[in-house]
């Protein structure tokens, strides 16, 4: 005689099935949360390096000198070495001379199996007469 079928063993399936989605959302999350601190530690030290270069003892390429510097003691030499801070020539807004250090390098995906992606972040700082 035939046993019926019940339920038995479903929860071990529910619970593989459901710990595998929620793994897969902690490790997005961490994912956006390190991209998230990069970018700003990039833009941070965008930002001190054009304010840095924009001094009037200073020259553009101290700033961006500074802004790698600044960079290497956030996240890390090995990180560091991927990341290029650069001054841009010729910045102006609204007729007052800027100095612009661009920093560029690619986004750190670490749980995410994507492309190379880039990131690019800007720091502006008025430039103060010589």
């Amino acid at each position: 005689m035939a046993r019926p079928r019940g339920d038995d063993g479903a929860a071990v399936v529910d619970f593989v099935l459901v710990s595998v989605l929620v793994l897969a959302l902690f490790l997005l999350v961490l994912q956006v949360g390190l991209v998230l601190h990069v970018r700003n530690v990039l833009v941070a030290s965008a930002a001190e390096g054009a304010r840095y270069g924009a001094a009037a003892d200073r020259s553009p390429n101290e700033g961006a000198v500074r802004a790698n510097q600044a960079v290497a003691q956030a996240l890390g030499d090995r990180v560091a070495g991927t990341m290029a801070c650069r001054p841009v020539e010729g910045g102006t807004v609204e007729g007052a001379p800027v100095v612009d250090i661009r920093c560029t390098g690619p986004l750190p995906l670490v749980f995410l199996p994507a492309g190379p992606l880039t990131i690019t972040v800007h720091g502006h700082a008025l430039e103060e007469s010589r």
